[in-house]
């Protein structure tokens, strides 16, 4: 898959695609399903597919400094479109003359224009341009005149509610990490390159891997992970994202500790997999209470992976 970082990069090869748009955050099972019918009505046109994605995501952007909860980098999901078999990734910079930019301009500036688009397949709840103006009705006449074809895929619903980001992010939020699986299609997965931290959990006796996580995270307690490291390996462990009250943290981490494991990750990339929460995160009096605490956590996720045949007892 080929990344096409703003308009000014696009290339002849680029033109003359079958484009989607959106955010795509947690590519949850509702993008697989358009990025499904993406695919193949590209092949069906003999054309290439290209998903459209937008930096900072617009409810950031429009959120003006209130925290919100990103539940994927851009790198997760420039790998999670490219393991999907996409063609080509733009990802647009969205500023004061993207946010302001009328519907209509879209169309013929980037879609028609500088994209030349064979076809437009979008969620059936897609809106674009300046005040959300533009929707599949504006599409279909726009595509008229301009020789593209526009597609809305069906609404996705498990357990009678659409599958959405939103209520994915709620399920995280909550700790369900069931539903979370069931909405995605696989555990939720969260990754990023491991840090310098404290040493103070080496010296309790739980060595971790620290991983920076945003502000607010999009998970928060205490978690039975797997862990995949840049070579492939996977390991069980446990993990607590959050701040680490107890000894006054201030950074949001997600702190790895490896069951099984003795060895230096400095430097390495993790792709971190939340199973199950154990408990929430939360203040201990003392650090022998939060030495006992995490002695326990970990004989609960000994027991979860043996329970699942993924460790021995």
């Amino acid at each position: 898959m080929e990344c096409i970082r703003g308009l000014y990069n696009v290339r002849p090869r680029h033109r003359g695609a079958v484009v989607t748009i959106g955010n795509f955050d947690g590519f949850h099972q509702g993008h697989r399903q358009l990025v499904g019918l993406l695919k193949a009505r590209a092949r069906a046109a003999d054309a290439s597919s290209l998903v459209m994605l937008f930096e900072p995501q617009p409810q950031e952007y429009f959120a003006r400094g209130e925290p919100r909860t990103r539940l994927m980098r851009l790198s997760a999901k420039l790998a999670a479109l490219r393991d999907a078999g996409v063609d080509y990734a733009m990802v647009l910079r969205f500023d004061e003359r993207l946010a302001t930019l009328p519907a209509v301009d879209f169309i013929e500036d980037i879609l028609a224009g500088a994209l030349a688009a064979r076809g437009l397949v979008i969620g059936d709840d897609f809106r674009f341009g300046a005040g959300r103006a533009g929707d599949f009705v504006m599409l279909k006449a726009a595509g008229g005149r301009h020789g593209f074809f526009v597609e809305s895929t069906g609404t996705l619903s498990e357990t009678g509610q659409r599958v959405s980001s939103t209520r994915l992010r709620t399920a995280l939020a909550r700790g369900d990490m069931r539903e979370a699986e069931r909405l995605i299609g696989a555990p939720y997965h969260y990754g990023g390159r491991v840090v310098a931290g404290d040493a103070r959990g080496r010296l309790l006796g739980f060595p971790t891997a620290n991983i920076l996580m945003p502000d607010p995270p999009p998970v928060a307690g205490v978690f039975a992970v797997t862990a995949r490291t840049e070579h492939g390996r996977v390991y069980a462990g446990i993990a607590n994202a959050g701040r680490r009250p107890t000894v006054g943290g201030g950074r949001v981490l997600l702190e790895v500790h490896l069951l099984d494991f003795a060895g230096d990750l400095y430097g390495q990339r993790l792709q971190v997999g939340f199973l199950e929460r154990l408990r929430e995160e939360r203040r201990f009096p003392s650090l022998e209470a939060l030495t006992a605490q995490i002695e326990h956590d970990r004989a609960c996720a000994r027991s979860f992976f043996a329970n699942r045949g993924m460790i021995g007892p």
